[in-house]
């Protein structure tokens, strides 16, 4: 990942992509995510996605690069967590929720503990093509044993926005879960009216084949 990009971009407050709320398609299609204990929410940010999560009953993992953001994100929620170290991640966990603080791309298994659901809003399409390649895999090599996953994802036309977000296409999020069961359940124009009104977000369910 580019450290620097996304710590710069944290310091000079550009996080448009922060909604300072649920997420709406989380809202209408959470119950996807019923009966998952331990969810995985990969480049979390501060979301308040996380809390509205945990709020459902869930144990919630975040993963966010930039540190700042999570002391951000319990300061926000009048929370003192409690911080350690381990394998070169800072881990800050109150409640029912825990952020791992450091780079996804060198998180591992032992680090997030058992997962059983995934929740993506804004990681795939915070990443480059070339990143994206590795995204899929890596995260699910940590979550072998998860069974469902809630994806949101954007899509525009080509030369119509300089990502991030990026656009992650419909037959690229397919591929990707090619061995998995794929259903598009919720899809609307970008209410921010990026690429000239034809930025497209796209809401996933898809049942993750289970490793056994």
């Amino acid at each position: 990942m580019n450290h620097a990009f996304w710590l710069d971009t944290w310091q000079a407050g550009r996080i448009g992509f922060h909604e300072g709320r649920p997420n709406s398609y989380l809202t209408r299609h959470g119950d996807w995510l019923a009966g998952c204990h331990r969810i995985l929410v990969p480049l979390c940010g501060k979301s308040d996605d996380l809390t509205y999560l945990a709020g459902r009953g869930h144990d919630v993992v975040g993963v966010e690069l930039v540190e700042d953001a999570v002391r951000q994100f319990f300061a926000e929620h009048d929370t003192t967590p409690v911080v350690t170290s381990r394998d070169g991640f800072s881990i800050y966990s109150a409640g029912a929720i825990t952020i791992l603080a450091g780079d996804f791309f060198v998180t591992t298994r032992a680090l997030v503990g058992d997962i059983d659901g995934i929740y993506d809003r804004a990681a795939l399409v915070a990443l480059p093509p070339e990143l994206r390649a590795r995204y899929v895999p890596h995260l699910r090599a940590l979550a072998p044993h998860a069974t469902r996953e809630l994806l949101v994802s954007i899509e525009y036309p080509d030369g119509g926005y300089e990502g991030p977000p990026f656009s992650v296409a419909e037959a690229e999020v397919r591929a990707a879960y090619a061995d998995a069961e794929v259903q598009l359940v919720d899809e609307a124009p970008e209410p921010r009216g990026r690429a000239g009104g034809k930025m497209i977000e796209r809401c996933y369910a898809i049942r993750l084949p289970h490793a056994g």
